[in-house]
């Protein structure tokens, strides 16, 4: 086989084993904004306030105002993403948060969804998409 094309297999090859295919997630942080949530309820989009995002920190979610502090996040190799802070309505009330997984599929419009595990045990899925 020439060099060339087992060269271009090679790399295809390897190309899943060191996360070429996820690449958005490599350095472990969602880009930078401020990233919308919403869920859809009853027949209508409810929003669940802004979190904006600068770095591995983010703050809110807030509807209107600012948000009192800012908290780390952590992001794993395949985009979950673990909050270790307060995340208002989400971790209040009895409320936790089951996941968090980001979409980072089109660089221009990254995105998460926020599964909420509400005190009565059912569960609730919110999407927050960059502004």
């Amino acid at each position: 086989m020439p060099l060339p094309i087992r060269l271009a297999l090679s790399v295809l090859l390897l190309m899943p084993a060191t996360g070429v295919a996820r690449a958005g997630f490599a350095d472990g942080t969602l880009p930078d904004g401020i990233y919308h949530c919403e869920v859809y309820l009853l027949g209508a989009f409810l929003n669940l306030g802004d979190i904006t995002i600068r770095g591995n920190v983010y703050n809110g979610p807030v509807t209107f105002g600012g948000a009192p502090q800012s908290y780390n996040y952590q992001m794993d190799a395949n985009g979950e993403i673990t909050w270790l802070g307060p995340l208002g309505g989400y971790t209040s009330g009895g409320n936790s948060i089951s996941l968090t997984q980001a979409t980072l599929d089109d660089p221009a419009s990254p995105s998460f969804d926020i599964v909420m595990k509400q005190q009565d045990g059912a569960f609730t899925a919110s999407t927050c998409t960059r502004k």
